[in-house]
């Protein structure tokens, strides 16, 4: 059997790939999530820059959030993440969930960020 970390890093290099192919130019909402905290942010592929980020750990969402692994956070999160990308003028990106499924804490941040105006 093939360790953990391999088969997770192999998982997101093809998603990733096939990202590439229907992305058409769009930002890539891309996250992360750990057991206490879960972060996302929306990249730039073609300069390999990071347009918007956000956090259990900003300080604007440490205030109102008290646990960062829960589902909770994630859909703040993303609401905030959301919010901050229509304000720089983005509105389509690709969801890129890493090795993670779609499910829990990662659709969480994915339906707040729909809900707050981003299209994927």
């Amino acid at each position: 059997m093939k360790p953990v970390k391999k088969l997770s890093v192999r998982r997101s290099t093809r998603l990733r790939t096939k990202l590439r192919k229907r992305a058409n130019g769009r930002p890539r909402l891309s996250v992360f999530r750990s057991s206490r905290h879960i972060y996302a942010q929306v990249i730039d592929d073609s300069s390999g820059k990071t347009l918007v980020s956000a956090s259990t750990l900003a300080v604007n969402t440490n205030e109102t959030i008290s646990k960062g692994g829960n589902i909770s956070a994630a859909s703040i999160v993303g609401k905030e993440l959301a919010i901050k990308a229509v304000e720089s003028g983005i509105k389509d990106v690709v969801f890129d969930r890493g090795s993670y499924s779609y499910h829990g804490r990662v659709k969480a941040l994915a339906d707040a960020a729909r809900e707050a105006g981003l299209s994927f």
